[in-house]
C-alpha cells in the first residue's frame, strides 16, 4: 500500500489561493471540424473585432476597440491580419480586469455544453497537491448516475494520483486529464491526513452525457421544523430540468418545508433566467419587484429604455408553469470558490430582500455575464424570423462578458467572492455524502437553525489546512466554465461592417 503524508488532517477548499493561471480558462481546445482551413483568418477576425467592438463590457479599457482609435480601413485590417491566430486576436481585446471571456472554434459543442450535454466519465473531481512536492492528486466531488464512474463503483471522497500509470504533476495534468473521459486511474482514500492508495485501478470510458443539475434532495424532520435540502449543480436552463426543478419546491411545499438548505457548493453557474426563477421559487412573496439591474457598455448602456435593464422576480417558469414557491425570509447557501456566476447571482439578488446564510468559503467572484455571439448580422444564431443565418464558413463563436449586474440595494463587483457567514471547510478525510444530515457542510446548516453551537476548530488543523492550496477542478477548462449567460440578445443588436 503506497502512502503520501499530507500536513492536514481537514483537507480545506481554501479557493481563493488559485493562481490566475489556474482560475482563467484560455484557448480552450473543443476538438472538431470547424471547417477553418476554407475560411481565411482575417474573414473571422473581422468577425472578432466587429463584435468585441459593438458589445463588449469593458470596451473602453481596450485602446484598439475605439471606433476612431483607426485612421482607415486598410489599418484596421493590417492589425487584424497580424495575428496568427483568431484567438491571439480575441486575447488582444481582453480587458486586464476580465477574467472569464473567451473564444471557442466549435459553437456545436459550446451549444451543448449550455444545456449539460458534454462527454463524461462522470466523474467531478477536485485537484490538489501532495505535500513538499510538484505531484498532484485528484479527489472525487461526486459520481454522476448511469455513468462508466458510477459501474465502476467510484464514490465521493475516493481519491487518485495516477493517470493511466503515470503519476499526476503540474506539468502533466491537463494532457493526462483533460484530453478526453476515457482513462484508468488508480484509487485510494486520506486516512488519518495520509493519501493511502490501494492495488485498485479501475478504467473509464467517455460517453455522450446530459447531465441533470437536480443531483439530489432530501426532506427531514428536527425538532419541530421541516428541513428541505437541494443539491443543485448547474443552471442549464433547458425547459425539462426547469420543470423538474419547480417540481421539486412543489414537493418541499407539500411537506411544508420551513427551512430550507440550498447547496451550490460545486455549481459554476449558467442561465440567469434560470438563476432568477429559482430565486423566485425560495420566495415568491417579491413578484414584480427588482431582482437584478445590469450595466453594459457605454454605447448600450442608454440604448433602451430603463426598464430593458432590470430583471424582476417572476412567478412562471421558462414553460409557462407556475412557479412553486416557498415564501421563505431565510435560506441556507452552501457554497465555496467554485460557485460561481449564476450561483452568486441567486445569493447576491436574495440578500437584497431575506436572510442568506451562506456557509462554507468565499465563493468565486463572477458578476458579469455573457451571450453566446455568432458570425451574424445580430450577432445571434437567428434572425427575427427564427431563421439560422449565421456565416457558414467557419464555426467560431464568442462568449464575451456583455454586462455586469448589482442586486436591487446596488450591490455588485464582488472580485473577492460573497463572504460566508459559517466558515466551513470540507474534510477529505470524512467527506460523507452529499444530503446526508451528517455531511459537514449540511450538519452545519442544520445545528445552525436548531440553534447549537457549530464548535471550533482546532489551531492544528486551521494551520494545516491553510498549507493546502486547490489547483482546479474537472470542468475548469470547459468553455462554459464559470460562466453566466443571456439565454439571447436584445433584439436591438446589430453589428455594423
Amino acid at each position: 500500500m503506497k502512502k503520501f503524508f499530507i500536513h492536514f488532517l481537514f483537507v480545506s477548499l481554501l479557493l481563493g489561493s488559485c493562481s490566475k493561471e489556474d482560475d482563467t480558462v484560455l484557448n480552450p481546445s473543443t476538438g472538431g471540424e470547424t471547417g477553418n482551413n476554407e475560411t481565411s483568418n482575417l474573414e473571422i477576425e473581422k468577425f472578432i473585432y466587429g463584435a468585441m467592438n459593438e458589445i463588449y463590457l469593458y470596451k473602453a479599457d481596450v485602446p484598439q476597440l475605439a471606433d476612431a482609435y483607426f485612421a482607415s480601413k486598410a489599418a484596421k485590417e493590417t492589425y487584424l491580419a497580424s495575428f496568427d491566430t483568431p484567438e491571439g486576436l480575441f486575447y488582444d481585446l481582453v480587458s486586464d480586469q476580465d477574467r472569464f471571456s473567451l473564444i471557442i472554434d466549435n459553437y456545436e459543442r459550446l451549444e451543448n455544453l449550455l444545456v449539460g450535454i458534454d462527454e463524461s466519465n462522470g466523474m467531478n473531481y477536485g485537484l490538489g497537491r501532495i505535500s513538499g512536492t510538484n505531484d498532484r492528486f485528484g479527489f472525487i466531488r461526486y459520481v454522476l448516475p448511469g455513468t462508466s464512474a458510477e459501474a465502476q463503483g467510484l464514490k465521493r471522497g475516493d481519491i487518485f494520483t495516477e493517470v493511466n500509470g503515470v503519476q499526476i504533476s503540474d506539468s502533466n495534468y491537463r494532457d493526462l486529464l483533460f484530453s478526453g473521459e476515457s482513462y484508468t486511474i488508480n484509487v485510494g482514500r486520506i486516512v488519518n491526513g495520509n493519501i493511502e492508495m490501494t492495488e485498485q485501478t479501475v478504467s473509464l470510458t467517455g460517453q455522450e452525457y446530459s447531465e441533470n443539475p437536480i443531483f439530489t434532495t432530501n426532506v427531514i424532520q428536527r425538532e419541530g421544523r421541516t428541513i428541505g435540502y437541494l443539491k443543485y449543480n448547474g443552471f442549464y436552463g433547458t425547459p425539462e430540468y426547469d420543470t423538474q426543478l419547480n417540481a421539486v419546491f412543489g414537493d418541499f411545499k407539500a411537506q411544508g418545508v420551513t427551512d430550507l438548505v440550498l447547496d451550490l457548493r460545486y455549481n459554476g453557474g449558467g442561465y440567469v433566467e434560470t438563476a432568477i426563477d429559482l430565486a423566485s421559487m425560495i420566495t415568491g412573496q417579491f413578484e414584480g419587484q427588482v431582482a437584478l439591474r445590469e450595466q453594459w457598455n457605454e454605447k448600450y448602456q442608454n440604448a433602451w429604455p430603463e426598464e430593458s435593464y432590470i430583471t424582476r422576480f417572476d412567478n412562471r417558469i421558462r414553460t409557462g408553469e407556475q412557479i412553486n414557491s416557498l415564501n421563505l425570509s431565510q435560506v441556507y447557501v452552501l457554497a465555496t470558490y467554485s460557485s460561481a456566476s449564476a450561483s452568486e447571482l441567486v445569493m447576491n439578488t436574495l440578500e437584497a430582500y431575506i436572510d442568506v446564510i451562506h456557509i462554507g468559503e468565499n465563493t468565486h467572484g463572477k458578476f458579469q455575464a455573457s451571450a453566446p455571439i455568432y458570425d451574424s448580422p445580430n450577432l445571434s444564431k437567428t434572425n427575427d424570423q427564427g431563421q439560422v443565418h449565421v456565416n457558414p464558413n467557419h464555426k467560431y463563436a464568442l462568449l464575451p462578458l456583455i454586462f455586469k449586474y448589482a442586486n436591487a440595494n446596488g450591490r455588485s463587483d464582488f472580485v473577492d467572492g460573497l463572504t460566508p457567514d459559517i466558515y466551513v471547510e470540507e474534510d477529505l478525510g470524512n467527506y460523507g455524502v452529499l444530503g446526508d444530515p451528517e455531511e459537514r457542510f449540511f450538519k452545519a446548516a442544520i445545528n445552525n437553525i436548531l440553534g447549537y453551537s457549530q464548535g471550533e476548530l482546532s489551531t492544528a488543523t486551521k494551520q494545516a489546512a491553510s498549507e493546502f492550496k486547490f489547483l482546479g477542478e474537472s470542468k475548469m477548462f470547459d468553455p462554459t466554465f464559470n460562466k453566466m449567460y443571456l439565454e439571447k440578445l436584445p433584439e436591438e443588436i446589430k453589428i455594423k461592417d
